[in-house]
């Protein structure tokens, strides 16, 4: 009891003193921190291992707890283990870190650098045309229960699931897609890549989500349209081939039974290369994309 409320007195309290002089730097520190840790919080809270990181969490708790309480066999063991464990969060988190480390790159001096650098039409991926054509299939295919999965590539590119399938390497058009997973035909069975706007390839693989939030309910298409979403930043829409509805995946989150309306505003929301330069010409009075 004495050794905690001695480290209570030196640690804590000295925390409370006010410092004698604040300086900007000093301002810009705490700023700069407060938001990392914001960014961090919302990471973990919205990571598939959020329990896993509890559990690190607790850990490094018990960690100070016994340091403070001067258990020395403890500590001695947990220093030991400390490189080890490093290397093993950086296995299991890969996926992660990779998420993160790509929406650091897609948020750099560099992208702000190049956004008046495209004209308005090079600012978009695909065309209005496009999006009304992704809908239309995807619905015309969810009245007959027609199975479809169909993976809108961003700024990561999908080279790796492209070359599982079979190269198409034509223009988007709501029979196309709807020709490609009829029933019983040569490319029905598996997901279709859309590059801006072409179908890239069909019959590709797709790696599976293991998030065990998903309901049980949901079968492989559904579970392969989260899975590519919690790898890339693309969007994927996944229709049901026995309820009929159409639902799609982005950031390995699962929107489920939406609209056409919803659809389509999902896929304006990606249709853009610089948002922002969207955002400012509408402020500004201009027309958006056609």
């Amino acid at each position: 009891m004495d050794t905690l409320l001695s480290w209570l007195q030196i640690y804590v309290l000295s925390w409370l003193q006010p410092p004698k002089q604040i300086e900007i730097i000093d301002i810009v520190q705490i700023l700069l921190l407060s938001y990392i840790v914001y960014k961090l919080i919302l990471w973990m809270q919205s990571t598939r291992s959020y329990t896993l990181l509890r559990g690190i969490l607790f850990i490094i708790a018990f960690v100070v707890v016994a340091n403070i309480l001067h258990m020395e066999v403890i500590v001695w063991l947990m220093g030991n283990l400390s490189v080890a464990a490093i290397t093993a969060v950086v296995i299991i988190f890969q996926p992660e870190l990779r998420k993160v480390l790509e929406q650091m790159g897609h948020n750099t001096v560099y992208r702000y650098f190049m956004l008046w650098n495209r004209s308005d039409d090079d600012n978009y991926r695909f065309s209005d045309h496009t999006i009304n054509e992704l809908v239309r299939a995807s619905f015309e295919m969810g009245e007959v229960k027609t199975g479809a999965l169909i993976v809108v590539e961003r700024e990561t590119r999908l080279d790796e699931f492209v070359k599982t399938g079979i190269p198409v390497d034509a223009v988007v058009t709501g029979q196309l897609l709807i020709n490609i997973f009829e029933h019983n035909t040569p490319l029905h069975d598996g997901a279709v890549i859309i590059r801006n706007d072409r179908v890239a390839a069909a019959t590709c693989y797709l790696p599976l989500s293991d998030n065990m939030e998903l309901s049980k309910k949901l079968g492989t298409r559904h579970r392969a349209g989260v899975g590519v979403s919690e790898l890339t930043d693309s969007l994927t829409i996944i229709v049901s081939e026995e309820t009929g509805s159409v639902s799609y995946a982005q950031s390995g989150r699962l929107h489920a039974a939406v609209s056409p309306s919803q659809l389509k505003e999902a896929l304006q929301s990606v249709q853009a290369i610089f948002p922002e330069k969207v955002t400012l010409l509408k402020k500004g009075g201009h027309r958006n994309h056609e």
